[in-house]
């Protein structure tokens, strides 16, 4: 008997693969204008294996299948090793054998920060966990810098090419990755309550003791760690094998039970008499590895500007192909308004980021008034653009109805992942109130902030306006505490409008200073005013166009 035909697959979305996805138009024009266009061919082919369906299933698999703790072997041995899927080791290795750890510190090219941003910001669209590592690493030259013997010893392992997975000496190894370690159970984000001690041996190295409550990718070789010495607070390097092979006492405890970042573990860590050697000098570990953490903040504004990029292109991409009520959604006026505007959202964040990007590399080579403003503007976007990326990976998802709520699309991961940034390398709170530490102790800082505004005055009188509402918003010291959210927000947003005005299509522009400086800023995506030209900004959305 023929089988009955119950159904037809019909009006379904094909994958969102096979899309270069460094075809992004806010993505490289801001490259070439940051002084990177010499990596554009390197950009364009980590973009095409990004687009592919091998790519897309090696983030599938590292997060369907986390990593494992295995304390102690069948002898009752300690192990303190964490097991990964080959998924994340498929993952890891691109990165680094393609610079996302390294570049900045291997290449004289100027734009050398940039075009690994710009890498960083195509990669982390495939699986946002395992540029922890990537970025911790990448992070750590900066802060070790402040020990030249240190610098010698571990700075050609870490700036290796080469992804070595496992447990040896670093001599043993052809690369290595770095892990950081600040935060404690009774301090948070105020690490000078930490209580890790560090011991002099009077050789140069201590012995540490004491616990952290989030130990970011304990599986690195060697970490970054703060503890508390004679002399103060004071920045530790702490590598998990000694160079005699043996285990340095840093115990893995658990993992931590995330609601996203799957893929990548963080632990809680025991510290018993640990060997660990100065980085920078005793009482200034705060100033110290803050040399690690302002690159990993900008990780951070790169990363969750990366998401924004990933949740608009598969919406754009879904609304292209699936039809509803006798049109596609794409034609559907209300949805364009709402693509619209993330796509708005995730152009505004690329623009900045790579601005920064570029920012940090000049003032690397010298440039203090590139400092200054990467002071001001990082605090400032770190704040505003992680806050905004649950929102627009959210109202992304919903654009996918159904489907978007269902693993196979990928958007639950992505709507996990998006509150990370937000919070990783200080929360909102942290970022807006670094903010006002720099508006009220380095006048130079503001000054920049405010002349990089200036490059784009008398362009657009939305603009003109926010600029002055932000002028008098930063000499206005009353209640500026209480205030900080809000100043940083008006600080990014105008940033970003003056970034669009100067550099974008001018419909881009208008319609961000239109629905994001202008009288009427609505609260929810799909409120843009009536009159702009939709279809540019939606079309520099499409995948891989």
């Amino acid at each position: 008997m023929e089988a009955s035909v119950t159904h037809e697959v019909l009006n379904q979305v094909p994958p969102a693969t096979g899309h270069d996805l460094a075809a992004d138009p806010a993505l490289l024009e801001a490259v070439g204008r940051e002084g990177a266009a010499s990596a554009l061919g390197d950009l364009h082919a980590l973009g095409v294996l990004a687009g592919t369906e091998e790519a897309a299933e090696w983030g599938r698999l590292a997060n369907e299948h986390p990593p494992v703790l295995r304390t102690h072997d069948r002898y009752g041995n300690r192990l303190d090793e964490v097991e990964f899927h080959p998924a994340w080791h498929h993952l890891m290795r691109t990165a680094v054998e393609r610079g996302l750890a390294a570049l900045p510190w291997v290449s004289e090219e100027p734009g050398a920060h940039v075009a690994r941003a710009a890498k960083f910001f195509v990669w982390s669209q495939v699986e946002a966990g395992h540029g922890c590592p990537v970025s911790m690493t990448y992070a750590s030259i900066a802060a070790l810098r402040h020990s030249p013997e240190l610098a010698a010893v571990w700075e050609p392992a870490l700036t290796a090419a080469a992804y070595d997975p496992g447990l040896r000496p670093r001599d043993a190894k052809r690369g290595v990755l770095a892990g950081m370690a600040m935060t404690e159970k009774q301090g948070g984000s105020d690490v000078r309550a930490n209580t890790t001690a560090a011991e002099p041996l009077g050789d140069g190295s201590y012995l540490l003791t004491g616990h952290k409550w989030f130990n970011s990718a304990p599986m690195c070789d060697v970490f970054l760690v703060l503890a508390q010495a004679p002399g103060g607070l004071s920045c530790f390097l702490l590598p998990r094998v000694l160079p005699d092979g043996s285990r340095n006492t840093m115990r893995l405890m658990r993992l931590k039970d995330k609601l996203g970042n799957r893929s990548n573990a963080s632990a809680e860590v025991e510290y018993d008499r640990a060997v660990a050697f100065l980085v920078g000098e005793e009482g200034r570990g705060v100033r110290t590895i803050l040399e690690m953490v302002n690159l990993t903040r900008l990780d951070c504004l790169i990363g969750s500007a990366a998401g924004m990029r990933a949740g608009v292109t598969r919406a754009v991409h879904h609304a292209r192909h699936r039809a509803a009520f006798g049109a596609k959604l794409i034609d559907q006026p209300l949805m364009r308004n709402v693509l619209a505007d993330l796509a708005l959202e995730s152009e505004a964040a690329t623009a900045l980021a790579m601005r920064l990007a570029g920012a940090t590399d000049r003032a690397g080579r010298g440039d203090t008034a590139e400092a200054a403003l990467r002071r001001t503007a990082l605090a400032a976007g770190k704040y505003y653009v992680c806050k905004r990326a649950p929102g627009h990976a959210a109202e992304a998802l919903e654009c996918l109805g159904g489907n978007g709520y269902v693993e196979e699309s990928q958007m639950p991961r992505l709507f996990r992942e998006s509150p990370l940034n937000g919070i990783w390398e200080g929360s909102g709170n942290v970022s807006a109130l670094d903010l006002l530490r720099a508006v009220t102790r380095e006048a130079d800082s503001v000054e920049a902030l405010h002349d990089e505004i200036a490059l784009a005055a008398g362009a657009d009188r939305r603009l003109d306006e926010a600029a002055e509402r932000l002028r008098k918003t930063l000499s206005d010291p009353e209640e500026a505490e209480f205030r900080a959210r809000g100043i940083a927000e008006l600080a990014t947003l105008t940033l970003q409008g003056a970034l669009l005005v100067r550099f974008a299509p001018a419909a881009v522009a208008d319609a961000f200073c239109a629905s994001r400086l202008g009288e009427q800023r609505g609260g929810a995506y799909g409120m843009l005013p009536r009159g702009l030209n939709l279809d540019v900004v939606i079309g520099r959305a499409v995948p891989g166009q």
